[in-house]
């Protein structure tokens, strides 16, 4: 089993005037006012679970909420998986704090380093290049508008919009 996560940045409208409740998943980043919305999607690109923060959160924040939650369903009897074997990331994942807890839960992080870490001896090209099945997710996902511009005020009602185009890409 194989699982994919990345975090895109989600454009959230125009700022409100007296600030956000942290709750309420938006921040400032670079990119403006926006939400960013970390996915797990399955070996197959398909949706598993997604999680948000506000736009200037950094990716490990939601690292744990992504493992913890979404399992898979076996082929054949037994209880759903819950840990993948591999889980393929970008650079946002990169730390040690972050390969650290991956290899906690015995999975075998497919992670790209950063410019100012030493280089991984068995980081696995190949693996690696089945990431952009996410980054076709995260744009398949995009294509419902709700989702793309956040006309949701609150946080659960962006997050229940989410929860829907990812059952629709299941179905």
């Amino acid at each position: 089993m194989f699982a994919l996560i990345s975090t895109p940045p989600a454009p959230a409208g125009p700022a409100p005037s007296g600030g956000e409740a942290p709750d309420e998943a938006l921040g400032r980043s670079q990119g403006g006012f926006s939400t960013k919305l970390h996915l797990r999607a399955e070996g197959g690109g398909k949706p598993i679970i997604a999680v948000l923060t506000g736009g200037e959160r950094h990716e490990q924040i939601a690292l744990e909420g992504l493992l913890d939650d979404g399992a898979i369903r076996r082929s054949g009897r037994g209880r759903p998986r819950l840990r993948p074997r591999r889980l393929a990331g970008d650079k946002g994942y990169s730390s040690p704090t972050a390969r650290r807890r991956l290899r906690q839960r015995r999975i075998s992080p497919v992670i790209p380093t950063r410019k100012d870490q030493r280089p991984q001896p068995n980081f696995d090209r190949e693996a690696y290049r089945e990431r952009n099945k996410v980054e076709r997710l995260i744009n398949r996902l995009k294509q419902f508008r709700r989702i793309a511009t956040r006309y949701e005020k609150r946080a659960a009602n962006y997050l229940a919009m989410v929860n829907i185009g990812m059952i629709m890409l299941w179905l």
